[in-house]
């Protein structure tokens, strides 16, 4: 507790000393970031939402264990105000046919070293995808949605004719995720996490973005990045294994479960016309607008609305936006229907510039829907079909999420 009430105190005495304003920049609106906790949460809560986001933003340093390869320097590096990523960020995930190839450095490339190590080299002839860090706001709350309400509505032999047939991805959690975690325990786990939902816990997501990301082992992954080039040897890291505690791991974890999704804004007559257009085109058949948690000892994640916009399910979304690399049991073409929750702030946290889809090829959202295919391409094409003043209406309306 010392640890938390030291930088508390400074806060507290500096604003009396010199006044918020030169503290601070303008604070955004409420709902207009996608850093803030949940809404009233207990002062233990509070308490471990802050040591938390200080893991979060820490960088770290050779001297702690950083790499030998590694992405970046902390988890803020790669989420920028826990918001999506930018193109710059990116980072290579890598396999051969359904084999993630272990001995070469798979599943993921680091680009960068501490000094004296050589560089990973991307292995030949592998399946490459570009992705872009995802969010993390929200998913303690999607990690609260009960199972069955998203296998519910999955459609694997397109049953309704309706040309669109999401399937839940079951996956198999690493032994260190128990039970007691969502999405752990033994035998097939349903999979909500990352563009593939390839991954069913957020310990596993947390614990391997320490490791993969920045290199740094941890009670629960205590092994180091294998390293091609050096032979699968860690070589330049001298600090001792594992480099940080479960207890890092855990408030991390819980910081992200316990961000709050961005607030909605304004509803005017074009976003109420632009509503009506994403209903009609068959957009929500995938981006199912809302979902409802279960109970959860955690009151603000216990039965509550969730406007995620997402199924949660695997779709086949078509050649064009294919990677060619399977994730477990998700083809190259599938993809997990992206929460579109917080498209209208996307521009405030990425330097007036947005970017869209797994890759962030996609610079507009007129641009992202015309990559749209698969069991998507009705939905596309009757976009493209719209009037101009409709189709914009229908992007105010995804502005406004």
């Amino acid at each position: 507790m010392k640890k938390l009430k030291l930088p508390i105190w400074m806060l507290i005495v500096a604003a009396m000393t010199y006044g918020c304003d030169t503290l601070m920049t303008d604070q955004p609106p409420a709902g207009d970031d996608f850093e803030s906790p949940l809404d009233g949460l207990s002062n233990d809560l509070n308490a471990v939402f802050a040591a938390g986001d200080e893991n979060f933003e820490k960088g770290f340093t050779v001297g702690e264990g950083l790499g030998p390869i590694f992405n970046n320097i902390s988890c803020a590096g790669c989420h920028p105000g826990d918001g999506r990523g930018t193109p710059e960020l990116g980072f290579f995930r890598f396999s051969r046919g359904n084999d993630i190839v272990v001995g070469e450095g798979g599943a993921q490339h680091q680009d960068k070293a501490i000094p004296g190590i050589p560089l990973e080299e991307r292995p030949t002839g592998v399946d490459l995808s570009f992705r872009l860090p995802p969010p993390v706001f929200g998913v303690g709350l999607i990690g609260a949605i009960p199972v069955e309400t998203i296998v519910d509505n999955e459609d694997p032999e397109d049953a309704d004719q309706d040309g669109i047939s999401g399937r839940a991805h079951w996956v198999t959690a690493p032994d260190y995720v128990s039970e007691a975690h969502v999405g752990g325990g033994a035998g097939p786990q349903l999979g909500r996490f990352s563009r593939k939902a390839q991954v069913s816990s957020l310990l596993q997501q947390i614990a391997e973005a320490y490791q993969q990301d920045m290199g740094i082992t941890n009670d629960f992954i205590p092994q180091e990045n294998a390293h091609a080039q050096a032979g699968g040897v860690a070589l330049g890291d001298r600090v001792p294994d594992p480099e940080i505690p479960a207890s890092i791991v855990l408030e991390t974890l819980m910081y992200v479960r316990l961000l709050a999704a961005p607030a909605r804004g304004g509803i005017t007559a074009a976003v109420q016309n632009g509503a009506g257009n994403f209903n009609t085109l068959g957009c929500a058949s995938c981006h199912t607008p809302a979902m409802e948690t279960g109970p959860n000892s955690i009151p603000q994640l216990s039965e509550v609305t969730v406007n995620l916009y997402s199924d949660l399910l695997l779709h086949d979304m078509g050649d064009g936006l294919a990677d060619n690399r399977p994730d477990r049991d998700a083809s190259g073409s599938e993809w997990r229907t992206a929460p579109l929750w917080g498209t209208r702030i996307v521009p405030d946290f990425l330097g007036g510039a947005e970017h869209y889809l797994h890759d962030g090829r996609a610079t507009t959202l007129d641009d992202a829907i015309g990559w749209h295919g698969g069991e998507a391409e009705a939905a596309k094409n009757a976009y493209e079909a719209l009037g101009e003043n409709e189709r914009q209406d229908l992007v105010a309306f995804l502005k406004s999420l």
